[in-house]
């Protein structure tokens, strides 16, 4: 095991409490919480593509940068008439 995939278990075992927040807290918390564990598991899949050394989750992680943002932009719209 490298120092690359020990990252990428460290951020994703580091994104459970952003994930806990969103479950448990109020709106604006989980909005907060949800972008926050977006940016961790985009991390996490960048650190694993150079861990395994394959370029094809590079790309994977892009797409889900991409997505967590649009899928928060999507939970501020739908839910704005309680914010």
């Amino acid at each position: 095991m490298n120092g690359w995939l020990i990252g990428a278990t460290v951020l994703l075992a580091a994104s459970a409490a952003p994930l806990w927040i969103v479950f448990r807290s109020g709106i604006m918390d989980a909005l907060v919480g949800l972008e926050l564990a977006a940016v961790l598991d985009t991390l996490a899949v960048a650190l694993l593509a150079e861990g395994f050394h394959r370029q094809s989750f590079f790309d994977l992680a892009i797409v889900l940068g991409v997505l967590g943002f649009i899928g928060s932009l999507a939970f501020a719209r739908f839910l704005e008439r309680w914010v």
